[in-house]
């Protein structure tokens, strides 16, 4: 039992680092505005009398979160007035995203959603757009600060501090508006925004270089400095075609399956209250499990190896849903769904997004992490769009099989790039 406590301190200890206590606390300023936009706005919308079709048309609202990297080099090369010199590049860029973030969420907050709904899709559409602003300056900020050893445990932090922000976001909200108003839950939204800036004003600015050529820069030197050199930067890697194939195919099956989760527990039969109390609070906390044993497995095996294992257990624990489909409407089989489902996608995530991160150059992480976040995307929106098809023609324990199968090919790339290429990884920067 000793022993046990002994290794557990071990490898908790680590996660109390400064840097990374200031990656978590940022993850959950990136989580937060994500709901406030559009899923916690909804309810909103609903509640004061506004046609579900209107509503509809309100998740246009997330489209900045897509469009990100058309921006991302402006944070990258841009230097802002007064501040980029007081406050240095990444720091100054998330202050002024913040300010902004801040002024869009009062606003909303003082929005008539009944008699100005075009005013409060404009000041929804801010939210969206400063709140992936302030994505892309965290994300940037998260790579260039931690060491290499750092970066598994720095994608687990941030994924949990984004669950957190969400959960805040939503569950908190409702519970704000409930009891108070919704214009109250918004502007204490907003009060959360505040103190995340001033933890930035007290963290250390990450040592990154804003012009590697060390020349002044003219409007054509500098788009193709942060425009087209993270773009050229990237292809010049040994076998980057296969790398965007692997980053789109990874998580795919996993992806493939999440569209119709819901569905499937709905055709089964169990109430909302048993999907929102086994799937989402037990299913966040297996999630974070699966997050730290994916930051120890990065320390002790290396990032490429726990791609491996956490890629096929991933792709395996698609069976679970398979054997649930099997057992029907049973509360203990689809806690352990869940749980298998839950914290192996937390090891594969935090192992996939320090892969991604080890991909980008410092010169300009802002665009080139944005770029493969959007790449990342592409397979959970675009790709898994025919599952309801799937479902329909085959039924449910064949459509979960077949989620196993999908998974396939992102491991095939992921064993062919180690072979081929057993170096592709690794953070560069620019000399």
């Amino acid at each position: 039992m000793v022993n046990i406590y002994s290794s557990l301190v071990k490898y908790l200890l680590p996660y109390f680092q400064r840097k990374l206590l200031i990656i978590l606390f940022l993850g959950f300023l990136s989580g937060l505005p994500l709901l406030l936009s559009f899923g916690t706005l909804s309810a909103w919308l609903r509640e004061a009398g506004v046609d579900r079709s209107t509503i509809g048309l309100f998740a246009l609202v997330g489209l900045p979160y897509a469009l990100k990297p058309i921006w991302a080099p402006l944070i990258d090369g841009l230097k802002l007035p007064f501040v980029t010199a007081l406050l240095g590049r990444r720091r100054g860029w998330l202050i002024v995203s913040q300010v902004m973030l801040l002024f869009a969420i009062v606003n909303l907050a003082f929005s008539d959603p009944l008699n100005a709904p075009i005013s409060m899709a404009v000041f929804a559409v801010l939210v969206a757009f400063f709140s992936a602003s302030q994505d892309i300056v965290i994300d940037a900020y998260r790579i260039e600060i931690l060491e290499e050893e750092q970066q598994g445990m720095g994608a687990a932090m941030v994924t949990y501090g984004y669950r957190a922000g969400m959960l805040m976001a939503g569950a908190g909200t409702l519970y704000l508006a409930d009891y108070w108003s919704w214009t109250h839950a918004y502007l204490i939204m907003g009060l959360t925004i505040i103190t995340g800036s001033l933890l930035v004003l007290f963290s250390p600015e990450p040592d990154a270089m804003e012009n590697p050529t060390g020349h002044k820069l003219g409007l054509g030197g500098w788009i193709y400095q942060f425009v087209a050199r993270p773009f050229l930067d990237f292809s010049s890697r040994p076998g980057w075609v296969l790398i965007l194939l692997f980053i789109v195919t990874f998580k795919l099956g996993d992806a493939f399956l999440s569209v119709m989760t819901n569905p499937f527990y709905i055709d089964l039969g169990f109430s909302k209250s048993e999907i929102a109390e086994v799937t989402k609070v037990f299913g966040i906390v297996a999630l974070g499990v699966g997050l730290f044993v994916g930051g120890i497995m990065i320390q002790k095996f290396g990032l490429l190896a726990s791609l491996i294992i956490t890629g096929v257990l991933q792709a395996v624990s698609n069976f679970a849903f398979a054997y649930q489909a099997a057992s029907g409407n049973d509360i203990e089989v689809l806690i352990f769904t869940i749980a298998i489902e839950n914290v192996t996608g937390g090891m594969g995530t935090a192992a996939f997004v320090a892969y991604l991160s080890s991909l980008t150059n410092t010169a300009f992480t802002a665009t080139q992490y944005a770029l493969l976040s959007a790449f990342m995307s592409l397979g959970r929106n675009l790709l898994s769009s025919p599952s309801g098809y799937v479902v329909d023609a085959v039924g449910w324990i064949e459509f979960f099989i077949i989620s196993v199968v999908i998974a396939i090919p992102g491991l095939i790339l992921l064993l062919f790039l180690i072979k081929r290429y057993p170096n592709h990884i690794g953070r560069r920067r620019e000399t």
